[in-house]
């Protein structure tokens, strides 16, 4: 039972989270050649205080 953890911003609408899950979903049940019931995949938001990039808080880049 595949197990994908996405992490993304926390800001993310209902509609895009609702998109990920279907496509990402869809693609590795293709890729693994099992259900699409079986595939479970976790969503996580993260604050742009919580981020680096570059060495950078992505909050101050932005």
């Amino acid at each position: 039972m595949p197990v994908v953890t996405i992490d993304g911003p926390a800001n993310a609408t209902k509609e895009a989270k609702k998109a990920i899950i279907e496509k990402v979903s869809k693609i590795v049940a293709d890729a693994y050649e099992m259900p699409i019931e079986s595939i479970t995949v976790l969503i996580r938001g993260n604050q742009p205080d919580n981020i680096g990039v570059g060495g950078e808080q992505l909050s101050s880049k932005h």
